[in-house]
């Protein structure tokens, strides 16, 4: 198992937005087990949430249920957080681990959330997690592709065409960073 030395975070508005950055990852090529996915359900209070396991599968339903069924069937791992101050968030790929750690460690980190002090955890500079904090209590949906170098160099070629609103590069070079398949506590 080795560790990530890079990850590109890209930010989308919508999940139609989120859901087409993934899929063209998936077309490229990309190792969906190393894509991972944060957001809210906006409308949560305006409609019926549930999520539910079937076997090996999570199922979701919801505004936007469709949406993160579709994730979640790609993705390895999935999790649904209540997060005081971000709200109700949905995680799919190998953050959740980094999630859960945090959690059952009862991180906390200089005001950052558990998903937070999770990505901070990993190496990305606190000015970047606190954007990205924001962006999930806006709404918006976070992906986050990791791997070697030349893997999210890939990852960030593919999502700069899907027209992201935010596309940022980080090296996590030297940091514990996210192992494949096994779970990292912060």
């Amino acid at each position: 198992m080795t560790s990530v030395d890079d990850i590109t975070v890209a930010i989308y508005s919508t999940h139609a937005e989120a859901e087409k950055a993934v899929m063209e990852l998936q077309k490229s090529g990309f190792d969906m087990k190393k894509l991972s996915i944060i957001g809210k359900n906006p409308h949560a209070e305006e409609h019926v949430v549930g999520f539910y396991t079937t076997g090996d599968r999570i199922t979701f339903w919801g505004a936007q249920g469709a949406f993160w069924g579709t994730v979640w069937g790609m993705l390895m791992g999935a999790a649904f957080f209540a997060v005081p101050g971000l709200g109700p968030i949905l995680v799919a790929g190998p953050v959740v681990a980094l999630v859960v750690g945090a959690l059952e460690g009862a991180v906390t980190l200089g005001g950052l959330s558990a998903i937070g002090a999770s990505l901070y955890s990993i190496g990305i500079p606190k000015d970047s997690v606190i954007a990205y904090e924001i962006a999930v209590k806006t709404d918006q949906f976070i992906l986050l592709a990791h791997g070697n170098t030349a893997e999210a160099a890939r990852a960030r070629d593919v999502l700069q065409t899907t027209l992201p609103d935010e596309l940022h590069s980080h090296s996590l070079t030297g940091v514990a960073g996210i192992r494949e398949h096994e779970p990292v506590v912060v």
